[in-house]
């Protein structure tokens, strides 16, 4: 009997093992060719691993601030000025959609087979250094690699779209590599495949002109080694920091604007910056109308052109839609991930999801929208990848 009710879950933990070595294997690839289907990889990942969707105790705590922010962002589409004509334009509606998928996408690599999530794990560091070959390549042809791809299998791009699109994927490798050196490492490859990531990341960047991935590499190296040197207090750092960011970006921008040379600063630096710092104060200068509530989902649509599209900051979109209310939930759902990551010894998976979570936090601060589908998406990667990071595999288990 016993072993007749096993086989079912063997044959699920067979079927999510499949399922989560083909999204890593194809994680590299997309995010080199179009890092904008990254949504359609995950979500077919949760679609495949419906049937594995659970909450643990120790997730409830993370899910319940998830759902909190999740019917806030709702609640306050009702009294924003951006009103979507499009399904596909509905943030409410998307985020509704997303958040399920991604769950089940983070259950189904924790249920996967052993021997599958190490098959995974090595395809995802050796699809990571092969990437970082890639990007050294597009910059030594530049972007005469994707360029051809695009020309031969979809249609005529321009050369200047190639170069933003290869500059891009190097915001895709800088946030994985972190990761992807720990697969290198719990799988017993080699761990200069890291180089390749790291120089494929720094040449693309310098190259086409992506200022936050070069400064991504310092960070992630400082933060992984500090977590992995003090793997119990240098993530409780990392949380209260992350905390404080979201806490107080918008004083931040204030203290420097009352201190005299916001406009300075803001002339002396290249124009993709200085643009950057004039979203941000128009930000600041918005939100004071509705502090505590915000101006509701998406709103910072509404106000070109002072922004356009969003702040490029993540903390003072959320301040600026869903007000203090929302901040306060991004800040305790940030410090609780964070926080979760302390250890009593060194360990992989803790130091790579330190640094990886660190880069996010700065690309959120400097580059993406709060509710870009490929950049939740990425972070739903992320969380997928510690999660088997995380495990024993077989001959560790077996030790």
């Amino acid at each position: 009997m016993s072993a007749v009710a096993a086989a079912p879950r063997d044959r699920l933990a067979g079927w999510c093992g499949w399922v989560v070595a083909t999204v890593l294997a194809l994680t590299p690839l997309v995010g080199w060719l179009g890092p904008l289907g990254l949504p359609i990889l995950i979500g077919v990942a949760g679609l495949a691993g419906l049937p594995t969707l659970r909450i643990s105790d120790e997730d409830r705590p993370i899910v319940v601030l998830l759902l909190a922010a999740l019917l806030w962002a709702a609640v306050s589409s009702l009294w924003s000025p951006f009103h979507p004509t499009k399904i596909d334009h509905n943030t409410a509606a998307k985020l509704g959609l997303q958040a399920p998928l991604y769950w089940a996408a983070i259950c189904a690599a924790r249920r996967a087979d052993p021997q599958l999530k190490q098959a995974a794990l090595l395809a995802f560091a050796l699809g990571s250094a092969l990437f970082g070959v890639v990007l050294l390549a597009e910059a030594a042809t530049d972007a005469g690699l994707y360029e051809r791809l695009h020309f031969a299998f979809y249609q005529p791009i321009r050369h200047d779209f190639a170069e933003v699109n290869i500059g891009h994927a190097s915001f895709v490798l800088a946030l994985i590599w972190p990761l992807a050196l720990a697969a290198a490492w719990k799988t017993r490859l080699s761990g200069w495949v890291a180089l390749a990531m790291v120089l494929g990341v720094l040449a693309a960047a310098i190259r086409f002109g992506s200022d936050a991935p070069v400064i991504s590499v310092p960070l992630a190296a400082i933060v992984f080694l500090a977590a992995w040197r003090w793997p119990s207090g240098a993530p409780k750092v990392l949380a209260w920091l992350a905390a404080a960011y979201w806490l107080l970006a918008p004083a931040m921008v204030v203290a420097l604007k009352e201190s005299g040379r916001y406009e300075a600063i803001q002339q002396a630096i290249p124009l993709s910056w200085s643009m950057r710092m004039g979203f941000w104060s128009h930000a600041v200068e918005w939100m004071r109308d509705h502090p505590m509530r915000g101006w509701g989902l998406d709103a910072s649509r509404a106000f070109g052109p002072g922004i356009i599209l969003h702040p490029h900051d993540d903390a003072l979109q959320v301040w600026l839609e869903l007000g203090a209310a929302g901040a306060g939930l991004a800040a305790a759902l940030w410090w609780l991930a964070l926080r979760r990551l302390a250890r009593p010894a060194s360990n992989l998976a803790t130091a790579g999801a330190a640094a990886s979570a660190s880069v996010y936090l700065l690309f959120g601060a400097l580059n993406f929208g709060a509710w870009q589908e490929w950049w939740l998406a990425l972070g739903a990667l992320l969380v997928m990848l510690v999660s088997l990071i995380a495990a024993p595999l077989p001959a560790q288990a077996s030790t």
